[in-house]
């Protein structure tokens, strides 16, 4: 074990602060990873204030990594010394399942190995600890690699605000001759925006806020709709084919219904609580509406959205921040201070 320096805390009513972790050695088929940047969801914070109630204290969140391979283990093929790679949200799973062959590791029957938080069944049920360290070591399996045309800063929030909007589009086929309404624009929105114009749907941003017009659009929305305008909310009705939902509080989701055709799909990929009001089963019913979940994504999409990004120049909105700047960073991200997203320089850990 190698002794590592760290951000994290110690319980929900603790600041995060300087702390030092172990690290395992690298066995054969694991890479080392000195960490560059790591950007900041709002799940972190979460864990972070216990508010689901299964977070195991110390906490060193971090699930959206980007660094360089310092070493790798001698059954490693994918990876060499130097390579820019990242880590997502997962870093390990049963591998065996339904779904690990099919390759959603996200949905491990067998359970999955969180990038924090989890017990690691593999390596003695150690908790792992995330992105907010020096160092991270991780089986090759779940490593993946940055294409050198992507600035690998702004890259980092890629790994979970990008594979969490790009896997459901991706599984519906969303493309040219689709209309897509992204609601709600923040981290996960504003990447929705991105991806589905990128991918040749017209896209209308769906908001509360009349004042994020100008930037949706320069993000790439055709369109804007005000979610609280009645009139304008019933001119839009039928003319959706898929409405991706980023919201990532509790909310009612029916307004939303009468906006899709026949057919249509509405994903939720932000909200993890109970939704308000009750569900009205008619809009189902009466156009055969679907309605979906979906959460991040396996390491074969993932992988597949790096480099449709790499290709496409497409990358988060970010605002860079010192480590010592997190606890802030918090604070502002639950005022909705934040466009898009905070990714910490990890040259300032120590």
């Amino acid at each position: 074990m190698t002794t590592v320096p760290a951000w994290g805390t110690h319980s929900p009513q603790e600041a995060l602060n300087s702390l030092s972790i172990e690290r395992r050695e690298p066995v054969a088929d694991d890479v080392d990873i000195d960490i560059l940047y790591c950007g900041v969801c709002h799940t972190d914070i979460h864990f972070a204030h216990n508010d689901w109630g299964y977070t195991v204290y110390p906490l060193v969140p971090g699930h959206e990594i980007v660094g360089r391979v310092s070493r790798v283990g001698s059954g490693v093929t994918r990876f060499r010394t130097g390579d820019l790679v990242a880590v997502g949200c997962l870093v390990d799973s049963c591998r065996k399942c339904h779904a690990c062959q099919d390759g959603l590791e996200q949905y491990c029957e067998g359970g999955l190995v969180g990038t924090y938080n989890s017990p690691d069944y593999r390596h003695g049920n150690a908790i792992t600890y995330g992105g907010y360290s020096k160092r991270i070591v991780v089986n090759e399996n779940f490593v993946l690699r940055v294409p050198d045309s992507l600035d690998p800063a702004a890259a980092a929030p890629l790994l979970c605000a990008g594979i969490t909007t790009w896997s459901p589009l991706r599984h519906w086929n969303i493309g040219k001759g689709h209309t897509v309404g992204v609601i709600g624009l923040g981290g996960l929105g504003h990447m929705g925006v991105k991806f589905a114009h990128a991918l040749g749907a017209k896209v209308v941003m769906i908001t509360t806020s009349p004042g994020k017009a100008a930037d949706a659009k320069r993000l790439g929305a055709d369109d804007v709709l005000i979610s609280t305008d009645p009139e304008a909310m019933r001119a839009h009705g039928r003319q959706f084919d898929f409405l991706l939902n980023t919201i990532p509080v509790s909310h009612d989701i029916n307004p939303y219904l009468p906006l899709l055709r026949r057919d249509g799909h509405m994903v939720i990929v932000g909200a993890l609580d109970a939704l308000q009001g009750q569900l009205q089963a008619g809009a189902l019913v009466m156009q055969r509406i679907s309605l979906a979940g979906s959460i991040i994504g396996g390491i074969p999409e993932t992988q597949e959205m790096l480099d449709f990004c790499g290709e496409h120049n497409i990358l988060p909105e970010v605002e860079m921040i010192d480590m010592a700047e997190i606890n802030e960073a918090y604070a502002r991200m639950q005022r909705n201070d934040v466009k898009y997203r905070f990714v910490i320089d990890m040259a300032t850990l120590t």
